[in-house]
C-alpha cells in the first residue's frame, strides 16, 4: 500500500449527518492527522461551509473533488470537471430523446479533471507549494 511506502497510516472517519462532522474532526485532532481527504458526496457538498472552516479552525490541509470547496476556501481540490459531466449528460439525453436504447449506449468514464489550489489558505497553513505543482494547476487561486 502506498501509505506504509512512505510511512504513513490512513484513518477512515464517517460522517452522516452534521453532528458527525464535529465528532470526525474531534477524532481527527485527537490522532493528530497531518492531513484530510474528504471524499466526494453531496452529504459533504451540502456541508461545505463547515468542513472549509473547521479544517482552517483546526488547521488541517485538506484536498476536496470539487472546486466549489477551494473557492470557498478549502487548501484545494482535484477531480472532476462538472460541466463536463453535465455537457456528456445532456449529450446522451440528446441521444436517447432521438430515439437511441440507453442500453445500446457506451459506458463514459469521466476525462476531463481539474486541479484547484487556493494559496491564500496555503499560506495561512504556512504550507510552500511547489512550483512544479502550480505549474499543473488548472486555476490557482490568489
Amino acid at each position: 500500500m502506498a501509505a506504509r511506502a512512505v510511512d504513513c497510516a490512513i484513518l477512515v472517519l464517517r460522517a452522516v449527518k452534521p453532528g458527525d462532522i464535529d465528532a470526525a474532526f474531534a477524532a481527527l485532532i485527537e490522532r493528530r492527522a497531518k492531513a484530510l481527504v474528504v471524499a466526494a458526496a453531496p452529504f459533504f457538498a451540502q456541508h461545505r461551509e463547515q468542513l472549509v472552516a473547521l479544517a482552517a479552525r483546526h488547521a488541517v490541509p485538506a484536498v476536496y473533488e470539487w472546486r466549489d470547496f477551494a473557492e470557498a476556501g478549502g487548501l484545494m481540490s482535484y477531480g472532476t470537471n462538472r460541466t463536463s459531466i453535465f455537457r456528456d449528460l445532456g449529450t446522451y439525453a440528446g441521444r436517447v430523446l432521438k430515439g437511441e436504447k440507453p442500453a445500446d449506449l457506451p459506458v463514459q468514464l469521466p476525462t476531463n479533471f481539474e486541479l484547484v489550489i487556493n494559496l491564500k489558505t496555503a499560506r495561512a497553513l504556512g504550507l510552500a507549494v511547489p512550483p512544479t505543482l502550480l505549474a499543473r494547476a488548472d486555476e490557482v487561486i490568489e
